[in-house]
């Protein structure tokens, strides 16, 4: 009676022990500081994606020309096999390159809001001393683009302890000449990372 009683008080006491241990905990960390808990891509790569790229662009050197460049960003195609939202590297790659104050960039995205607008302003609801004139967007000279791609590597299958992967990423940005359609420039970063993970774990 007594066995049977003492192991009723352990399980209560773990299985209290197992409840306060779920128990959520946040902290706030730099988003420059690398956490990697896999080996896939993470918030930190893009940093590391970023600088590698922006700064062998700002050196490249262009026709002489009174107005700065002027590019529209066609986005990074993502060929790996992991949901990463590409459109955030472009977005802080030309974030970077505006502001180095050697850029400009086409609005793509805003095209069809820039439309609707512009009906409107030739509309009878607007004051025709403040439409804005037709045709007098600016047209880019240079396009923008590039190729996420990845390869996994597994270790094979045999006995161990714990389980090892190798993940390697190549991002290639190039920038196209629209009026003779040559690649004016290409750069690529690499990263390479391996995890471990136990084979028995939470």
């Amino acid at each position: 009676m007594k066995t049977s009683l003492i192991k009723q008080r352990l399980f209560l006491i773990l299985i209290s022990v197992m409840i306060g241990g779920c128990t959520a905990t946040t902290r706030d960390i730099s988003p420059d500081d690398a956490k990697h808990y896999d080996a896939s891509y993470d918030f930190s790569d893009k940093k590391k994606i970023i600088d590698a790229l922006v700064n062998p662009l700002l050196a490249q050197s262009f026709p002489a020309s009174e107005q700065k460049p002027v590019l529209i960003v066609y986005g990074v195609a993502n060929r790996t096999s992991e949901h990463i939202d590409t459109s955030g590297i472009t977005d802080e790659i030309r974030r970077k390159l505006i502001n180095s104050g050697k850029f400009s960039f086409i609005n793509e995205t805003q095209r069809g809001n820039i439309g609707q607008e512009m009906a409107h302003q030739y509309s009878d609801a607007t004051d025709p001393k403040t439409r804005v004139e037709y045709a007098r967007q600016v047209g880019a000279q240079y396009i923008l683009s590039g190729t996420l791609r990845s390869i996994e590597k597994k270790q094979p299958r045999q006995w161990r302890l714990t389980k090892k992967t190798l993940m390697y990423y190549s991002l290639n940005l190039e920038m196209t000449d629209i009026k003779t359609g040559l690649i004016t420039w290409s750069d690529a970063v690499e990263l390479a990372r391996e995890s471990s993970v136990p084979i028995i774990g939470w």
